[in-house]
Order: C-alpha cells, then sequence, then structure tokens
C-alpha cells in the first residue's frame, strides 16, 4: 500500500476524477487548497487588504491504494498533462506506508 497525493487547479478536479476513477482508484479525499508559484505570491497575499485573495484555487486529493492502481493513473495523468495548454499540470507523488492500522 502507498499514499498517493494528487494537486491540480480547481479547474481540473472533474477531469482529474475521471482519471481516478479509469484507474479504479475510488476510495480518496479531497481538500482545497490555494496554490502558489514563488514566495512572491505569498508575501503579497499579506497585503493591507485581508478580503483579497492571492493564490490559485486548487485542490489535493490523496489515497491509500495498490501500486497497480497508482502505475496506471500516473500513466493517465502524464498523458493529461501532455495535451494542457496551460502552465498548471497535474501534480502527482507517492510515498510509501512504513505502518498503518
Amino acid at each position: 500500500m502507498k499514499l498517493l497525493i494528487v494537486t491540480s487547479v480547481v479547474a481540473f478536479q472533474k477531469d482529474v476524477l475521471k482519471l481516478f476513477k479509469k484507474a479504479n482508484i475510488e476510495a480518496f479525499s479531497s481538500s482545497e487548497i490555494d496554490g502558489y508559484k514563488n514566495g512572491n505570491s505569498l508575501v503579497a497575499t499579506q497585503s493591507w487588504f485581508p478580503g483579497e485573495k492571492g493564490g490559485n484555487e486548487s485542490v489535493m486529493l490523496f489515497s491509500f491504494t495498490e501500486e497497480e492502481k497508482i502505475g496506471d493513473l500516473f500513466k493517465y495523468l502524464k498523458e493529461y498533462n501532455e495535451h494542457l495548454e496551460t502552465n498548471n499540470p497535474v501534480r502527482a507523488v507517492v510515498l510509501p506506508i512504513e505502518k498503518s492500522l
């Protein structure tokens, strides 16, 4: 079992969920996050106007799943990113699990 973490801008969320389903990863969690490209964006958000939003609306999906399913998902995500017309690719990482209950 591995921990899969995927991040993307919210605009791609429906597509990423379809790729999860295609890879047979149906058990996962998600969280809305703000994405930043560099340190200057973070500094800019700490302005005198706290109502201003600084980061890109993003989503983080994570799942404890089998390695075979992750391999399929990575293949689908790579194909998806190759056809994007933006510099905001879907990112994914895999972490090993040493212990679990």
